[in-house]
């Protein structure tokens, strides 16, 4: 499901005149903004046009992430029953936002990209469509599963009493907006495979003004608004999401975005396009959250307060999905683009690019916070014995942080080529040592908290040690 095509005559020509057109004094017609930026990914440098395209997505999401921070702040003021009522919500929201935007977006954007970079332009505006249609499916099932198995589930990881009312009533106030959220993430997903990222980050933006005051007006009750307690803050992003939809929809349908949404027949190799990338891909956020949910259940042996310290200091490692997230998808885009149009040389380079610069950065900050855990985990809490355990996790799991980025990386990349089998499997061993043998020493052998998160390190730098074999592979192979 690779969508390759070499680069036509006609679409070198077309490139041609978009790179002409820039000139200074010019004075032909403005090129297609569709055509200038299929021109930079094939012919530019590649890090300046991976950091164009990736810079703004990366901005906009850890403005994302920092609403997510103040929402924990606003939380944690209702007391621990709530923050680790979240903590047990967290692993599930998570894997549909991932799911969304990084699984069955990631084959969204891939195959939107690989579509543009053949010159197949009807293509990949009905892959819009079809992505509409997953959307709403893929929402319906996560509303549905959270009302009927969200009970069994929290109260399996640990939740009981006031943990488990706080958990219950936050996850059904989240995914009662749940196919809102499917809308935005894969009608972004397709933008970005496109080369548009102006739109997502504006929508992104949009959504923080929105939030960070909405949610605690509905937390703690404002003026009119009524106190929703922990409820609140899954209002205020379910209704946000409800706006963002609606505006996407319409952007869409207006063919403004370089994609257009338009009604037609539906056709079972566009859905095979995406869900032949999409879904391995889902499957690799799953089993990925799935090591969280029962890395938590494991935690939540060792009490509430282990598991308000676990799901603070872990929320570190979502915070770094924005970096990697908005590095992703300009290189799944990329990839995409290139290896559509047949530039297969120039598709790894740019995949080992975004691979190294983001082990790089991820280190980086890997080491910070297992050096002074207390930068992360003092925003949220004072309490001794919830610190205690999340410095735990982060020394243990900081200094792996870089080979966690560099096998993410090499994920986004296999989604721009169309092939993420072996990723996936590399994924698959690290959750097993992760979840299963890490589960095993806590309940079976009585280990503490320190074997538990050194375990999972483990599984963090084998997991970016196999990237690394595959991707030397697979050079070679070509």
């Amino acid at each position: 499901m690779t969508d390759r095509a070499p680069n036509t005559p006609a679409n070198e020509a077309s490139d041609t005149r978009a790179a002409a057109s820039l000139s200074v004094g010019d004075a032909s017609p403005p090129p297609n903004p569709k055509t200038v930026i299929r021109h930079a990914i094939l012919h530019d440098s590649v890090l300046p046009t991976m950091l164009r395209l990736a810079l703004p997505m990366i901005v906009v999401m850890v403005v994302q992430t920092a609403v997510g921070i103040a929402e924990t702040i606003y939380i944690g003021l209702l007391g621990t029953d709530s923050l680790a009522g979240v903590a047990l919500v967290f692993p599930v929201l998570m894997l549909m936002t991932m799911m969304s935007s990084g699984g069955i977006g990631g084959g969204v954007s891939g195959s939107v990209a690989r579509a543009i970079g053949a010159g197949r332009q009807a293509d990949a505006d009905a892959l819009v469509l079809h992505a509409l249609v997953l959307a709403v499916g893929f929402g319906l099932t996560f509303t549905v599963g959270a009302l009927a198995a969200g009970p069994r589930l929290y109260r399996a990881l640990g939740g009981d009493g006031a943990t488990l009312d706080a958990a219950l009533t936050y996850s059904e106030f989240t995914f009662a907006g749940a196919i809102p959220i499917w809308i935005v993430n894969l009608l972004t997903a397709a933008l970005r495979g496109a080369g548009n990222v102006r739109i997502p980050a504006l929508v992104i933006l949009v959504g923080a003004a929105v939030v960070i005051p909405l949610s605690p007006a509905l937390i703690f009750g404002i003026g009119p608004l009524p106190r929703f307690g922990i409820g609140g803050a899954g209002a205020a992003l379910t209704l946000y999401y409800v706006g963002a939809a609606a505006v996407l929809l319409r952007y869409m349908a207006s063919g403004r975005g370089g994609l257009s949404l338009r009604l037609g027949s539906l056709r079972a190799s566009l859905f095979r396009n995406i869900l032949g990338v999409g879904l391995l891909s889902a499957f690799a956020t799953a089993q990925l959250n799935l090591t969280v949910v029962l890395v938590t259940g494991a935690v939540g042996l060792f009490g509430a307060d282990a598991v308000a310290g676990y799901g603070l200091a872990s929320r570190l490692d979502y915070l770094l999905i924005p970096l990697l997230f908005g590095l992703g998808t300009a290189v799944v885009t990329m990839v995409g683009t290139s290896a559509g149009a047949g530039a297969h040389a120039r598709a790894r380079r740019i995949a080992w690019t975004g691979a190294l610069l983001a082990a790089a950065v991820t280190e980086a900050v890997g080491l910070t916070v297992a050096a002074a855990p207390n930068i992360w985990l003092g925003l949220f809490s004072r309490e001794p014995a919830v610190l205690a355990i999340g410095a735990l996790y982060l020394q243990r799991i900081g200094p792996a942080y870089g080979a966690v980025g560099f096998g993410i990386l090499c994920s986004f990349a296999a989604q721009g080529f169309g092939r993420v089998l072996p990723q996936t499997l590399a994924g698959t061993i690290r959750s097993l040592v992760a979840a299963g043998i890490g589960w095993l020493v806590v309940a079976r052998f009585d280990a503490g908290p320190a074997t538990l998160f050194t375990i999972i390190a483990l599984s963090s730098v084998l997991f970016g040690g196999m990237n690394l074999v595959i991707a030397v592979g697979a050079g070679k192979e070509r």
